[in-house]
């Protein structure tokens, strides 16, 4: 492989983790589990959903890193965005309460909340309509699962990169409950969380609830007008209603509630992309809030005549925010904005799961989603006294018809074929004089599975994901913009070795990306001389290859080890699509806040001190360069390389925890999000309102965490 910049310090690691081979994390799946090392040292059985059905994880053809709760506390994952950090492939950077860039193998990127996300984010198996949620608290969460490559034939469109499942916690028969509280300086981090769970009839009707509360300054402060530049605070209930009348009958209703008030898009200027600039010179602190509301009921049936089961989903889905923003990010008080928006989607899906035989099956079904927006902003030019209102809104349908078949020529080789055909169109009355987008695609996927023995298989797949693209307003050079796609081709396998102490996995793909939706640009407004227009577009044709490793080991029951590595090509190999929307060419063929390596390395120790025990916990997280955002002919950032050391000390006495945890320790300095002077240029902003703009990502965190299970 070719480009890779090599650093000594990230060499040794790398190789420390080449020595352990690839592997799985474990965890141990039950509800609010204990942060623990396997008995005896052997690994525990993963199972996941990653095919839409209960499968282990060592069986299944796709590269899939799982998290369990105990595996979340004790990373102190408060949103689906920390993830990234500990999962090969994912790569996950926020420049807003309300959004975020998300991609996996370089395939995905979204820069702006306009653009549909191209990594699929789902919340027991409903698809979430934007990035947002990635923001969001985590609460009553049984397990995440990350899906690498595309998930079109099962998960839809708009998982061209993959997919992010979140899987909530089921409540049981027996009442049991779990709270827990942390705080940290020197922000004022503060977090509490409280679920209790238990049957209002056993086996019949069980009720899970839960409530969590989140805030912290972050480590922006505003010199110029006080306050903090981007400080968040989380609210958020949800419940579960589990009703069984029958044996063969179970239905799940869901409903969830998230407030998130924080900084939306709180740039700073700075020098340059080593300039980490925590302080604020800006006339107004930059903040929006969302709330968020859901519900879904899903009904499962046991066709037992048919040797199948039905399941049958309905969701609705609702997010409101508001917000002010500083427009030009800098002391000179000449931009203002205010920003409202609603969206609201509906989604139906009706599944079949037949057996029917040991060697054959098929899971079918049908997917339907409708979604309107509404979205209005204010932009005010201060020195002018001048307001300037605008509007817009969006109505979209989108179905989609599967199938799969999965056929097992013997105990040792299966065959799985799937394929799904997808229809979206959108109407939006921002885009006036543009045709109404529609779309209509195919993905396929086709993947071969050879069983070794219990402790090794091997697959080979190749698959094809799609995303939608969209409209642009009035004065864009491009009225509408096409949607993405990707031919995904990978080799994998998943080990278990040494009395089942260690976990491999190893996977290998090849990326043939064509018409890449990329960051957004600014471009000649066609409608008004002399003027400038946001717009999305395509940029070109990508390709990326790369290798995956994940390791789990487990030598004694005391001792526990984690590493994964990444190590990733991605290169735009054809902008014409930019240059002939824009008039100008990108300044580099890397694709934005995408490193070419990063890994994770972490131990895990337990001491046993008489019936109780005490953990220590450490973990280094490296990322290497990326690009950062630029639309300059000439000039491309790139942010440096940055490593980040976590760890934890727990005391473990029966069901109660208490532990000392710090983040950051080294206090290592990184951008979460740059943006090149070039983009303000190119919006004609005055010259002395001209900078490059940064977001830092979070200094030194320390502090004290408690959690109690009844």
């Amino acid at each position: 492989m070719q480009n890779f910049k090599y650093n000594p310090r990230w060499t040794a690691l790398a190789l420390a983790a080449a020595t352990l081979t690839p592997a799985a994390l474990a965890q141990d799946g039950s509800a609010n589990a204990p942060d623990r090392v396997p008995a005896a040292g052997a690994l525990e059985e993963i199972v996941v959903t990653s095919r839409r059905r209960e499968e282990s994880l060592a069986d299944v053809p796709v590269a899939v890193t799982a998290f369990s709760a105990s595996q979340l506390n004790a990373l102190q994952i408060y949103a689906v965005k920390d993830i990234a950090a500990y999962s090969p492939g994912l790569n996950i950077n926020s420049d807003s309460v309300g959004r975020a860039f998300v991609s996996i193998r370089g395939v995905g990127t979204t820069l702006i909340d306009t653009v549909q996300p191209g990594v699929g984010i789902f919340i027991d198996g409903i698809y979430q309509p934007n990035t947002s949620y990635l923001n969001s608290p985590l609460l009553d969460v049984e397990r995440i699962e990350v899906l690498r490559g595309p998930q079109g034939t099962l998960f839809g469109n708009n998982t061209l990169g993959g997919a992010i499942n979140v899987i909530t916690q089921q409540p049981g028969n027996e009442f049991s409950g779990r709270a827990s509280a942390a705080y940290a300086g020197p922000d004022d981090f503060q977090s509490a969380s409280l679920s209790v769970s238990g049957a209002l009839l056993p086996d019949v009707l069980q009720v899970r609830a839960g409530a969590a509360f989140h805030r912290h300054d972050g480590f922006m402060e505003n010199l110029l007008v006080g306050g903090e530049g981007n400080p968040l605070e989380q609210n958020s209930a949800n419940a579960t209603i589990v009703f069984r009348p029958l044996d063969t009958a179970t239905f799940t209703l869901n409903t969830r509630y998230d407030e998130v008030e924080g900084g939306s898009t709180p740039y700073r200027w700075v020098e340059g992309p080593t300039d980490y600039q925590y302080s604020a010179l800006s006339n107004l602190n930059s903040i929006a809030t969302y709330e968020y509301k859901s519900v879904d009921l899903t009904g499962e049936f046991d066709l037992a005549a048919l040797n199948s089961t039905l399941t049958a989903t309905g969701a609705f889905y609702r997010r409101d925010n508001h917000g002010d923003n500083d427009g030009d990010y800098g002391p000179m008080d000449f931009v203002r904005r205010y920003s409202e928006s609603r969206l609201d989607t509906s989604t139906l899906e009706v599944r079949f799961d037949t057996e029917f035989n040991d060697r054959l099956s098929t899971l079918v079904g049908v997917f339907l989603n409708e979604s309107e927006t509404e979205a209005s902003l204010l932009t005010t030019v201060v020195p002018l006294g001048v307001t300037a209102p605008s509007a817009s809104s969006a109505e979209s349908e989108a179905l989609g018809i599967f199938a799969n078949v999965f056929y097992r020529f013997s105990d040792s080789l299966e065959l799985a074929a799937g394929l799904r055909y997808d229809r979206q169109e959108l109407e939006g009355s921002a885009a006036t004089t543009a045709d109404t987008y529609k779309a209509n695609e195919w993905q396929p996927r086709v993947s071969l599975t050879r069983f070794w023995s219990e402790e090794l298989m091997t697959y080979a797949s190749v698959a094809r994901g799609f995303r939608a693209g969209g409209q642009n307003g009035p004065g864009a050079p491009n009225l509408i913009y096409q949607g993405d796609s990707v031919w995904t081709y990978e080799i994998g396998s998943k080990a278990q070795l040494l009395d089942r102490k260690l976990t491999l996995n190893l996977a290998a793909f090849y990326n043939d990306y064509s018409d890449f939706i990329g960051q957004n640009a600014i471009a000649p407004n066609q409608d008004i001389p002399e003027s400038f227009v946001t717009i999305d577009l395509n940029t070109g044709d990508v390709e990326s290859y790369g290798i995956e490793v994940e390791a789990h080991y487990t030598p004694t029951e005391r001792w526990l080890f984690d590493a994964s590595l990444t190590l990733l090509h991605a290169r735009v190999t054809d902008d014409s699509a930019f240059r002939e929307t824009t008039g100008f060419a990108l300044p580099t063929d890397r694709i934005l806040f995408t490193p070419d390596w990063n890994y994770y390395l972490a131990g895990h120790y337990v001491l046993p001190v008489g019936d109780n025990s005490l953990t220590f916990n450490l973990g280094l997280t490296a990322k290497g360069e990326r690009e950062g955002s630029s639309l300059s002919e000439t000039f491309s950032p790139t942010l440096k390389a940055y490593y980040l050391l976590d760890g934890f000390v727990a005391y473990q006495h029966g069901r109660f925890e208490v532990a000392l945890f710090g983040k950051n320790l080294l206090n290592e300095e990184y951008f979460e999000s740059y943006i090149d002077q070039s983009l303000l240029q190119r919006a004609g902003l005055p010259p002395a309102l001209v900078s490059s703009l940064g977001i830092p990502g979070p200094e030194r965190r320390v502090g004290l965490r408690v959690s109690m299970e009844f």
